[in-house]
């Protein structure tokens, strides 16, 4: 793993184990002042969201540390952008323009395709 990937990925998935952590423990109103789409979304999908956003996280950065599989990195990046593609959907059809975190997510999520992919 180089160090470029290594620092852009490791940072992207401390945010998404973190994120996707607070997701799988946290009820609905402890999540409400940092999340306001969880009132009009079924706790299950907040869960299976945080579950995917935790092992998609693992993805980023045992695959390639290990040696093991490291493709599955690349898969974890694309599937970051696509979740990012989704959530900013959601934040524009509530009538949220706060999107600012959402671009930046997309952004390093698509910087961590392209490293995975050229294998920088």
């Amino acid at each position: 793993m180089s160090v470029v990937y290594g620092t852009v990925a490791g940072l992207l998935a401390l945010f998404y184990l973190y994120g996707g952590g607070l997701k799988v423990v946290r009820s609905r109103e402890q999540l409400r002042p940092m999340m306001a789409w969880v009132d009009s979304t079924p706790m299950q999908a907040v869960r299976a969201i945080g579950v995917i956003e935790v092992l998609g996280a693992i993805g980023l950065v045992l695959p390639p540390l290990t040696g093991i599989a490291p493709r599955l990195a690349l898969a974890a990046a694309i599937g970051f952008v696509v979740l990012q593609i989704g959530a900013t959907g959601v934040h524009l059809s509530r009538g949220d323009r706060r999107i600012a975190l959402n671009v930046t997510l997309l952004l390093t999520a698509a910087v961590t395709v392209w490293l995975a992919a050229t294998g920088l």
